[in-house]
């Protein structure tokens, strides 16, 4: 079973660090049922991120994809996006950070359910 070196909870779920390194960092995110994290976009890293179990509807840019277990997504530096879950069941994904700072204020909020800037 791999260490988690961080655990942090959100309105919406909550998000395990499993690696921690100067030129990645990974983190295994699970979204509630019918929850979404904030629209947002970062200028210092690109995402991937590989949907481990449920299903995810991801908004990147201008489209709308459908993804469920076994299928993944780029989120290129700069792109708009969100995840949320439309199922019944805790979704979970994992999601590998590329760049050169992975901070959580590189986090540009444009809208958030919860209120959050």
């Amino acid at each position: 079973m791999s260490e988690v070196l961080e655990e942090d909870h959100r309105p919406w779920g909550y998000y395990q660090v499993l690696s921690d390194e100067p030129d990645h960092k990974v983190k295994r995110i699970v979204v509630y049922p019918g929850k979404r994290l904030s629209l947002q976009r970062h200028q210092r890293r690109a995402e991937h991120w590989y949907v481990l179990k449920g299903e995810a509807i991801v908004r990147r840019n201008d489209e709308e994809v459908y993804l469920v277990a076994e299928q993944s997504i780029d989120i290129p530096r700069g792109a708009v996006h969100r995840v949320g879950n439309p199922g019944t069941e805790d979704m979970a994904f994992i999601e590998v950070q590329t760049g050169d700072y992975f901070g959580e204020d590189d986090i540009e909020r444009l809208e958030d359910d919860f209120g959050r800037e």
